[in-house]
């Protein structure tokens, strides 16, 4: 999976997650850069991104479990009240990165 940055974009971190939208579940890639925060289905074969999160646009970054006893859960509430749910490992260590991004 290759991503498409914009200009002077450079990648910070990326890993394998998994996108809990409200009625399905997508399997893919969520990558910080220095500009935004994105999440690549991991099936779509286009340049095409799923979701895009300006740092502008964060609110809060809530570390949560996923399960009963899975603590790699990731919450994103945006400003216009929009909760973005992650399940990835070393939680703590993207929730740190994107609050300093804030």
């Amino acid at each position: 999976m290759v991503a498409k940055l914009k200009p002077n974009e450079v990648v910070i971190k990326a890993g394998d997650s998994v996108h809990k939208a409200e009625s399905a579940e997508f399997k893919g890639k969520l990558i910080l850069t220095n500009q935004r925060l994105y999440f690549k289905q991991a099936e779509s074969n286009s340049d095409e991104y799923l979701l895009e999160v300006l740092p502008s646009d964060i609110q809060d970054v809530i570390c949560c479990k996923s399960g009963w006893f899975s603590n790699n859960g990731l919450n994103i509430l945006t400003r216009d009240g929009r909760e973005l749910r992650f399940v990835l490992k070393n939680r703590s260590d993207w929730g740190e990165m994107i609050a300093q991004m804030c």
